[in-house]
């Protein structure tokens, strides 16, 4: 593939992971509008966030295999169509119900799409050393559009309907569509191979159960019975997973892929900096709006400082990653970024006794700088990692493995983050004599609340609320830099620090026809 051609199918591609990203982080300064006005309770609230990078997670594996068998071209484009569709429907929502039903489809779409877009640059860039630094701009795309969403969801709000957010990707696909049918190669298709949609729905259905098992845990007062047939559905479904994949002479995933520590390391590394930084994306623009007051737009704004971060070292990790090895890359990443999160808890005004609540908001930025800046090192080194330790032949598979990483962080970073939070809220909470009992269930309802009593008993809740609040967010961004830590040890323990720093792609050991494709 000719090199201007392949760099604008770059291009291409990132422009539709741009957009499956921003789908992710646009509601979370959509959520408070968006919620009020289809009456959303807590519940439903975590599902609307929840449903798309769930569905995206659990059917990912099954859509980089079947990238293998009918070709990534022909996924991408199929991919770009279906999450149209479910952009439209997600726009015109009728009702909770409705919008967590389209918020499915999109993951549908995305798991169609994201394999295919790492795919594409596995086959277009045949270079070791290029296919890094193409990988690195695709991460960085990746983080652009996790800070991208806030802000574009706050400036749609300040003039449009809350639908408008799922409305702007529309003429996105219609762009992407066209591009990718000029420039997108037509790889050969490996029509021969079955695809295993039942193994597929199993992986679906694992992760659904186990998503719902943790959120019902730490849910105050859960129910033990729905906790327990959860748990257990997750691990029944996932054992026959394994199994039905050891039998498999055409596997949906390759167990022997997942043997290599390089590829483990990746794995890790990119779920643990998606868990931390989505998660403290995610608590961060609830508190700027709810504690802070902030607008969307002025949330938006600061959240992005991520991405501001990110951008210098994603841009420059791929170089970095050929040049010292993953395992300092990876290390460094991770450590930085739990140095940030500790940062970002630091400044938040009114948490800790370091800064006064009349402190600026702007005070979490350099915070976030940080946290952007490991993140960048992290997810570029990752994903070059897990590409390069499976053959081309199996790029699919090995971009469904890096994808699932990514999203199986974002998932739990929302589930947990936002689950913690909401469980410390309720059950710490100290509400005032003459608060109405709802005022426990969120900060948002507490708020609600207080515009109909007088001045004295709505200053009373708020600072109730806001303590209560502030409490689980301590603890959620304690916990995602515990996790950073141990992600960064486990790095150390797996990885030999007398590997080599250079990594050999194993294109080299694939046969020609194979690495064609």
């Amino acid at each position: 593939m000719s090199s201007p051609r392949r760099w604008w199918l770059l291009a291409t591609v990132s422009l539709g992971l741009v957009m499956i990203v921003v789908d992710n982080t646009i509601l979370y300064t959509a959520l408070p509008v968006l919620t009020g006005d289809l009456g959303a309770d807590p519940s439903e609230m975590l599902w609307i966030i929840n449903a798309y990078p769930l569905v995206m997670a659990g059917l990912l594996l099954g859509a980089g295999t079947l990238g293998d068998k009918i070709g990534y071209r022909r996924m991408f484009l199929w991919g770009l169509v279906v999450f149209g569709l479910a952009s439209l429907a997600a726009a015109f929502s009728p009702s909770s119900t409705a919008l967590i039903a389209a918020r499915a489809l999109l993951g549908v779409g995305a798991a169609t799409l994201m394999p295919a877009t790492l795919s594409l640059i596995r086959v277009a860039f045949e270079d070791a050393r290029e296919r890094s630094i193409a990988i690195g701009i695709w991460a960085t795309t990746s983080v652009l559009g996790m800070a991208l969403g806030p802000i574009l969801g706050g400036v749609l709000l300040e003039h449009f309907w809350w639908g408008s957010v799922f409305l702007i990707n529309v003429p996105v696909v219609v762009v992407a569509l066209v591009a990718g049918g000029i420039l997108a190669p037509k790889t050969s298709a490996r029509r021969d191979t079955p695809w295993d949609l039942v193994a597929s729905l199993m992986a679906m259905t694992g992760l659904v159960g186990l998503v719902y098992a943790l959120k019902e845990s730490v849910r105050p007062g859960g129910n033990l019975l729905h906790i327990a047939v959860a748990a257990a559905l997750a691990l029944v479904v996932t054992l026959l997973f394994v199994r039905r994949q050891r039998d498999q002479e055409h596997p949906l995933l390759d167990l022997a892929l997942l043997r290599a520590p390089r590829l483990q390391v990746g794995f890790v590394a990119a779920a643990l900096a998606l868990f931390a930084t989505t998660g403290a994306q995610l608590v961060l623009s609830q508190r700027l709006q709810l504690v802070d007051g902030q607008t969307p737009l002025g949330t938006g704004l600061v959240v992005a400082a991520l991405a501001v971060g990110c951008l210098p070292t994603g841009l420059m990790g791929g170089a970095l990653a050929h040049r010292h090895g993953i395992r300092r890359m990876i290390m460094s990443g991770l450590l930085v970024s739990a140095a940030g999160t500790l940062l970002v808890l630091a400044t938040s005004p009114g948490v800790l006794p370091l800064l006064p609540t009349t402190a600026g908001h702007v005070w979490v930025v350099p915070g976030l700088l940080v946290l952007g800046a490991g993140m960048g090192l992290t997810m570029t080194a990752a994903s070059a990692t897990i590409m390069s330790s499976a053959p081309a032949h199996r790029a699919g598979m090995a971009a469904s493995i890096n994808e699932v990483a990514y999203k199986m962080g974002t998932l739990f970073g929302m589930a947990v983050f936002g689950s913690v939070l909401g469980s410390l809220y309720t059950a710490t909470i100290d509400l005032p004599p003459a608060a109405p009992p709802g005022a426990a269930s969120s900060m948002d309802q507490a708020r609600a609340l207080a515009q109909a009593l007088p001045a004295a008993p709505a200053r009373a809740l708020l600072d109730a609320a806001t303590t209560a609040f502030d409490r689980g967010y301590l603890w959620t961004l304690v916990i995602g830099t515990v996790l950073l830590a141990c992600g960064a040890l486990f790095t150390a323990l797996r990885l030999d620090k007398t590997a080599p720093a250079r990594e050999t792609s194993p294109q080299s050991a694939v046969a020609p026809s194979e690495a064609g494709r």
